[in-house]
This record gives structure tokens, C-alpha cells and sequence, in this order.
């Protein structure tokens, strides 16, 4: 039987000991599912039930999560996934991020008057879509880890399409926003009822399109998008106006996703790795480092001066993420120079008694470009999930179509990122220099998401983390590993600790949240917290605790779930 569960109250399990050989297999252990919405989570623990692996699952969750949380994700956007074998004790790092069509322009975002375009204009254009990667992703992962068939991934949402869903309370909430989106033809037409007027939270809402789409896709596998009639619709959509794009059904056809090395290191007695840029994992493990040389360790959650250094860490990470992070196969991205204990060191001395003016980045070595000021804008969106098969294979996944609802533009019942928007709209700065994240054709844009999984030092399994949230990603991931590493709390309280998103001269966070006197002792400090954008977290996180105890949770922010396999189903093979 499948229950939900705080996965603080989670049954114990035994896991491998220290003295098994590196390349043993992992200990079985209960299959798992963290997702934002329990729709999705219970097609991924579906999967599992029925032999599938934690790949499997994942494809299962994404169809899902593209049907019931499209404002988030969907089979239009991209991912990165960060998958660990529990056989091979190997972790590896799947790109699917979008790539710019290969007629995008670096001045493809600026108007007529030379300046850059509004967002609201950007997102609704048909220049915001950039080649959808998230289903040729899976498709390579699940190929390299399923165990089930892909045919075998996709009915039940498919069922779900057809016999509808009820819209659940965040979805209802999105749609009573004020989202530039909801005005979009597509998704005025497809969220309204019969006489005209929004459906909302409590109706119940069917897209046989989808459904059609998705047994397309299990019969013939992602090139049921990338070609044919799909890669046709998609192209022919975001060639309409305002602003057309320039996509091509060959720039889907080409499309690929890449399988990186992680990026690795060292933190407290574990091993955190993170995919490389385009992500900012880089700059989680940079945040986690400077935190290191501050002794935010001993202090706790009633601490103001813990939330200090936690939001100066933070705007110096920011300064350099904003500044180097960018696409590795365009920009030289200093990733060792960023980590190097010199520099890490150098940087953290910078944290003073009071906050002063934003941050400037730093250099470390390995700067061959100099690159200008970033003014990129991210906003908040996206899913996080974490799988966790019987085998002891984890997948730890973000994924997006960029803002609410993408480009608000849809095709065979899901809809268009607008990734293209998480580009530097401008290639210069004010002082002329190039811009590290400017659009260029066939480049991958940065991203903020980073999910993450925690390694003990024998390379087995020890948690996974990861949340949606714009560039704030970096700050919300940040905050629940100090939580739940440093200060030892159960992971679902960490995951509840209030918000701080502290960049550049802008410190938001959950002032209503914090214990008494943390919001005083901040303004003492220089820093004047205000509520607004950048506090909708979707952290999703675990823990595996001594002696082999699951600790983990979901963000009450959003609509999070625990699904676990009490029968501990045995992957097929």
C-alpha cells in the first residue's frame, strides 16, 4: 500500500555500512516520490509499483506535472537532472536545458528604440521559446537507466487527460493572478468554460489533446516532438507574432541533450554534487563553502546574526554567479577559480559587521573575458521532484517552461517555455562589455536550478535537494542544507525555515516567519527585509540519517507530497 508520509515519520531501513566496497550495490530501501503535486507523485509511485526505476518514474511524474502543474513545467520546457546509480555508485548529470534557435540574435530582445524590449512584451513573443529539451532528456536517461519500456510510462496521464483533474488550489490561485500570460490566446481558450468565464480552484478540467499526444509519444519516443507533426505545430506557433521567432523544424530535429560529469565537492562529511553551468550549481557550492568560513554552524534559526551571514554569503555569491556563469560551450566559466579555497577565503572576509552596497564580483583565476554587469531577469516558476527507486537510484530533478505558463503559447495540450527570456536581453552593459549570458544561436541560457545530491564518502547515497524559484533557487536550496546539516534539524523544518533572498541591493524574505528579534537584529546589521517576489519556494529535500533513517519533506508553499513503497517493490531488471 502507498501512504503519504512527513518523511521524518518514515519507518526505518537498513543501507550499506561503511565497510562495503565502493561499487557495492546500495542496500533496498523503500521507493520513493517528492513531487509539488500529488497527481504527479502518485503516477511516478505507479511506475515504481510496477517494477519501473527511478527513471522510469520520472518521465511518469514530468507527463503528469505537464497536465496538472502547467503554470511550473511541462513537456515544452527543459530540466536538468542529477541521477545516482545505487548499483555503480555513480552520479551523473543530464542537461536538457533549451537552446536558442539558430537564427536567434544577440539583439533579438532589444526594440526599435535600441532598448531593451519590456518583459511582458518578450515573454508573450514568439522569440521567448527556445528549443524544448526536458523529453529528449528523459528519453536518454530513461534509455540508459529504465527498466520498464517507455510505451509502458505514459497511460496513466494519459487516462487522467482524458477523464480530467480537479484544478488544485495553487493552480486556481495562478489563474487569478495578474500574469501578463492570461492574456495569451491559448491559455484564455484552454482555462475557460463554456460561457466564456476562468475556471478556478474545484473544476474540474480534461485535455484530450494531451492525451492523444502522450500515446503519440509512447508509441514512437521523443522524436514524436523533435519531428513530424508536433516539431510542425511548434514550429508553425512560435512563428506568429508579435515578434516571431525564427525556429526551425530543423533546429528540433538537431536538438540533443548532453550527460555531464557532475560538479563535485567536498562540504561537512559529505560529497554535494550539482550539474555544471549552464546550472548554477557552481554557485550553490560556493555559498555552501563561504557559509563554511563563518561560524553560521553554531548559531541556529533565532540568530540574527546567522541570518547575517547567510544573506552577505548570499549577495557575494550572487555577484559572482551574475557576473561568470553562463554556457561553458560559448563562455570560459571560471568553475575552479570560483571554488578555489584562496578565493573562497578572500571573499568571506568581506562579510563585516554591517551590510554595505551591493557586492561587487570578484576575480578569480581563470577570467580570460572580462564580462560585463548581468541584468538578466528570472522569474519565478518551475517544479523540483525526487524519485527514489528500490535499487537505491535516485533522480533529483528540476524542471521548467520559465514563467507562469511559459510563453502562454501551446501546442498538442502543453505549453511553450519562454526560456529564450533567461538570457542578458542587452549583449553589452552600460560599459560596453559583453554580457557572459547575451543570446547567441545554438547557446544554452544560465540557470538558476541546481538540484543537488548528497554523497557519503563511500559514494553512497545521502540526500537530495532541490527547489524552483528563479534565481532565488540558490537561496531557498541554501537555506534547508544549513538547516538540515548544519543545524541538524529534520529536514521537513528546515524546509519551513523562513525565506531570505539577499542579491545585490534587494533583501527579500517571510517577515512574518522569523522568531522574534531576527527581522530587528537584521535591520541593526544593514539589512531591512520586505516582503515580495522571490518567497515562493517548492524546496523538496531528504536526508538519509544515521543508521539508515529516511528524514525528508515537501514546502508547504506549494502543494508538496511523499509518496513512499511500504512493499519496497524490486526494480525489474
Amino acid at each position: 500500500m502507498t501512504f503519504r508520509f512527513l518523511l521524518p515519520l518514515l519507518a526505518l531501513f537498513a543501507t550499506a555500512c561503511a565497510t562495503v566496497p565502493q561499487r557495492a550495490a546500495e542496500a533496498p530501501r523503500p521507493g520513493f516520490v517528492i513531487a509539488a503535486n500529488p497527481l504527479a507523485a502518485k503516477a511516478g509511485m505507479d511506475v515504481l509499483q510496477r517494477g519501473g526505476s527511478a527513471a522510469d518514474a520520472a518521465v511518469a511524474v514530468q507527463a503528469a506535472l505537464s497536465l496538472v502543474e502547467p503554470q511550473s513545467s511541462g513537456m515544452g520546457g527543459g530540466a536538468f537532472m542529477t541521477y545516482h546509480d545505487g548499483r555503480t555508485r555513480r552520479t551523473t548529470v543530464y542537461d536538457g536545458r533549451e537552446v536558442a534557435p539558430a537564427g536567434a540574435t544577440p539583439t533579438m530582445f532589444i526594440g526599435a528604440d535600441g532598448k531593451p524590449l519590456p518583459f511582458p512584451t518578450a515573454v508573450l513573443s514568439g522569440r521567448a521559446t527556445g528549443v524544448p529539451g526536458a523529453v529528449r532528456m528523459l528519453e536518454e536517461a530513461q534509455r540508459r537507466h529504465g527498466a520498464l519500456r517507455w510505451s509502458e510510462l505514459f497511460e496513466g496521464t494519459a487516462v487522467l487527460a482524458e477523464q480530467g483533474f480537479v484544478i488544485s488550489p495553487r493552480l486556481g490561485r495562478m489563474l487569478g493572478g495578474n500574469y501578463p500570460q492570461l492574456t495569451a490566446p491559448d491559455v484564455v481558450k484552454y482555462f475557460s468554460k463554456p460561457d466564456g468565464t476562468r475556471l478556478k480552484a474545484g473544476d474540474r478540467l480534461s485535455n484530450p489533446v494531451y492525451a492523444r499526444f502522450l500515446r503519440r509519444l509512447a508509441r514512437g519516443g521523443a522524436n514524436v516532438l523533435y519531428r513530424g507533426e508536433t516539431a510542425a505545430r511548434i514550429v508553425e506557433r512560435v512563428r506568429q507574432g508579435p515578434l516571431a521567432s525564427s525556429m526551425t523544424m530543423a533546429d528540433l530535429a538537431r536538438y540533443r541533450s548532453v550527460r555531464r560529469e557532475p560538479l563535485c565537492r567536498a562540504w561537512q562529511r559529505y560529497q554535494a554534487c550539482v550539474p555544471p553551468p549552464p546550472s548554477s550549481g557552481v554557485a550553490t557550492l560556493q555559498l555552501l563553502a563561504l557559509l563554511d568560513r563563518t561560524d553560521i554552524a553554531s548559531r541556529g534559526p533565532g540568530d540574527p546574526q546567522a541570518w547575517y551571514q547567510f544573506a552577505e554569503a548570499s549577495r557575494l555569491m550572487y555577484a559572482d554567479r551574475d557576473r561568470y556563469v553562463a554556457d561553458p560551450a560559448f563562455i570560459d566559466v571560471p568553475v575552479e577559480g570560483l571554488l578555489a579555497s584562496d578565493y573562497v577565503a578572500e571573499r568571506a572576509r568581506l562579510i563585516g559587521p554591517r551590510a554595505g552596497p551591493p557586492p561587487e564580483a570578484g576575480t578569480p583565476r581563470g577570467v580570460i573575458v572580462t564580462t560585463g554587469r548581468d541584468r538578466t531577469q528570472e522569474p519565478v516558476g518551475t517544479s523540483h521532484f525526487i524519485v527514489g527507486d528500490s535499487n537505491g537510484n535516485v533522480v533529483s530533478m528540476t524542471t521548467t517552461v520559465e514563467s507562469i505558463f511559459g510563453s502562454g503559447r501551446m501546442v498538442d495540450g502543453f505549453f511553450l517555455n519562454n526560456q529564450m527570456t533567461d538570457f542578458n536581453f542587452s549583449p553589452f552593459d552600460e560599459k560596453g562589455l559583453p554580457a557572459a549570458n547575451a543570446v547567441t544561436a545554438g547557446k544554452r541560457p544560465r540557470s538558476s536550478m541546481t538540484p543537488l545530491i548528497l554523497l557519503n564518502g563511500d559514494g553512497s547515497f545521502a540526500g537530495a535537494f532541490g527547489s524552483p524559484g528563479g534565481s532565488a533557487i540558490l537561496a531557498y536550496v541554501g537555506k534547508t542544507m544549513v538547516g538540515s546539516v548544519l543545524w541538524k534539524l529534520p529536514v521537513q523544518q528546515a524546509i519551513e525555515l523562513p525565506n531570505l533572498v539577499a542579491r545585490g541591493g534587494s533583501f527579500g524574505g517571510e517577515v512574518d516567519k522569523f522568531p522574534a528579534g531576527v527581522v530587528e537584529g537584521l535591520k541593526a546589521r544593514g539589512i531591512t527585509l520586505r516582503p515580495g517576489q522571490g518567497e515562493d519556494s517548492g524546496v523538496h529535500g531528504l536526508m538519509v540519517r544515521d543508521g539508515g533513517r529516511l528524514d525528508g519533506g515537501f514546502d508547504p508553499r506549494r502543494e508538496g507530497v511523499v509518496l513512499v513503497d511500504e512493499r519496497r517493490t524490486r526494480v525489474r531488471r
